[in-house]
């Protein structure tokens, strides 16, 4: 995560290094389904297995933007969501039976948590506005395999694009509906473990997207 920390460092002084720092900031929670598609193949031994799989999850961020940069139409904003969302709606699971002693039942499943998104905002007037963003999170791999092989958690960034609608909720709070997607860069993991007799160890590239429908609720001061 050394990039969003970077990011984040250089949000923050902007934020209260800047004369217009004081000019409007928004805060907020942000609720969200994501609908989380993933492919990939493994690398065995010369043998390549493919596979695919996708999830609906709910998700719950928190954001702080520093709005009207410079008197214009851009904001810049953060936002996190603290938890975790799994890659498949179920674990996956596959009996083998190899014959090198190593043979059994094994099972893997994938979770994306600390995600992360540094974003620019810019309205087009009425409430609309695009938002692009730099995303970071880490990808953990949950696996129990009979062949010995261990996979470890990697962090992957992305780029996230959409679109957005802002209203006036009471008082100085605002709603939004937004409908973003995120496309993660190619993700290479290789195991420190491998199955007997098979060099090098396993290898599994994979490609993740997220689209994500949020509503936000937030305060402008």
């Amino acid at each position: 995560m050394k990039k969003i920390k970077a990011i984040t460092l250089v949000f923050l002084l902007s934020l209260f290094g800047s004369s217009y720092a004081l000019a409007e900031f928004t805060v907020g929670i942000t609720g969200s389904m994501a609908m989380i598609d993933a492919s990939g193949t493994e690398l065995e031994g010369g043998e390549t297995s493919s596979g695919d799989a996708s999830n609906t999850a709910g998700v719950g961020s928190i954001f702080v933007e520093y709005n009207n940069i410079l008197g214009t139409a851009l904001s810049l904003g953060i936002d996190h969501i603290p938890g975790s969302a799994d890659v498949s709606s179920s674990v996956k699971s596959r009996a083998d039976a190899n014959g090198e002693g190593d043979s059994g039942t094994n099972k893997a499943q994938a979770e994306v948590s600390d995600h992360t998104t540094v974003y620019l905002t810019y309205g087009f007037g009425n409430g609309a506005y695009a938002k692009l963003g730099y995303v970071e999170a880490d990808l953990n791999t949950l696996e129990t395999l009979s062949t010995g092989s261990k996979y470890g958690n990697v962090t992957i960034d992305g780029i996230e694009a959409g679109l957005g609608v802002e209203f006036d909720v009471y008082a100085g709070s605002v709603g939004r509906f937004e409908l973003t997607h995120i496309a993660y860069d190619d993700i290479s993991v290789r195991s420190s473990v491998a199955r007997a007799s098979v060099t090098p160890n396993n290898l599994i590239e994979a490609d993740l997207d997220v689209t994500r429908f949020s509503a936000s609720l937030g305060y402008k001061f």
